[in-house]
């Protein structure tokens, strides 16, 4: 059975610092989900717990105290919305959540690619190839974590902030089959689940595997090594919601997506 779009585990509010948006707000989440007949939506703010050492200073400010302003979330009959975050990895590998802050989330997305923070994250002068090395070993750090990988995602693992204003794909190119195929064959024995959120829209044109198999080699990697994955819209604005289910519609089908392809986790 073809793989079905009811789903979207990675939307963020207005209390994530890069939205601020007071139309991003839970309640206009909830509408999109009952507009695209959604059945589970997270929230998924930016966060680091602030009994981890090692925060930003732009992540020190979007505490515990800070992302559960968003709680009670609002409901809606055959929608389940749950309490989630986005975390975030420093150059270190420290990762800013535990399994003591998990047992207050339903679900937390961890971004290994998150290398437009020089300082943090990362040096910040690295080059395509070195960021590839570093899409690796991020990775790495990632799948060593003691965490409930079934309540744990990998967001946009392919996105351009990889190497922020220079060619992201050459990085990614510089990865080889077998080893994306070591780091996807141990993500599936975990559990870990995959996100899909790259566009599949250029300039009004769907993408296609001609036009664009650096951004697709992955996924078809992931899928061929028994990879789950889910929807994440990563929303910082109403418009990007609104967006979401044509774009997702077309992974679909460009990677053959059933719905044994699809990531399930269990509400803790």
């Amino acid at each position: 059975m073809r793989f079905i779009y009811d789903h979207d585990l990675h939307i963020h509010s207005q209390l994530s610092d890069c939205s601020r948006d007071p139309a991003q707000n839970p309640e206009r989440i909830l509408q999109y989900a009952k507009d695209n007949n959604l059945k589970k939506i997270v929230l998924t703010d930016h966060y680091w717990d602030e009994r981890i050492p090692g925060a930003s200073g732009w992540y020190q400010k979007q505490n515990t105290p800070h992302i559960i302003q968003s709680r009670p979330l609002p409901q809606a009959d055959g929608i389940t919305f749950l309490f989630g975050a986005e975390t975030d990895m420093a150059a270190d590998g420290t990762i800013g959540v535990d399994r003591k802050t998990m047992e207050s989330l339903d679900f937390v997305i961890v971004p290994t690619t998150h290398l437009h923070m020089g300082g943090f994250t990362c040096r910040g002068d690295e080059d395509e190839l070195e960021r590839g090395r570093l899409w690796v070993s991020r990775y790495e750090h990632l799948l060593r974590a003691d965490l409930p990988f079934e309540r744990v995602g990998l967001a946009h693992m392919t996105c351009s902030l990889i190497a922020y204003k220079m060619d992201h794909y050459l990085a990614l190119r510089s990865i080889s089959d077998a080893e994306m195929m070591r780091l996807f064959r141990a993500s599936a024995d975990r559990g870990l689940g995959i996100e899909l959120n790259f566009p599949a829209i250029h300039d009004g044109v769907p993408i296609t595997w001609e036009s664009h198999p650096d951004e697709l080699r992955p996924y078809k990697l992931a899928k061929d090594c028994g990879c789950k994955f889910y929807f994440g819209s990563d929303a910082h604005h109403p418009a990007e919601l609104d967006a979401e289910k044509e774009n997702a519609e077309i992974i679909i089908d460009l990677l053959g997506l059933t719905e044994d392809d699809k990531f399930a986790f269990a509400k803790s």
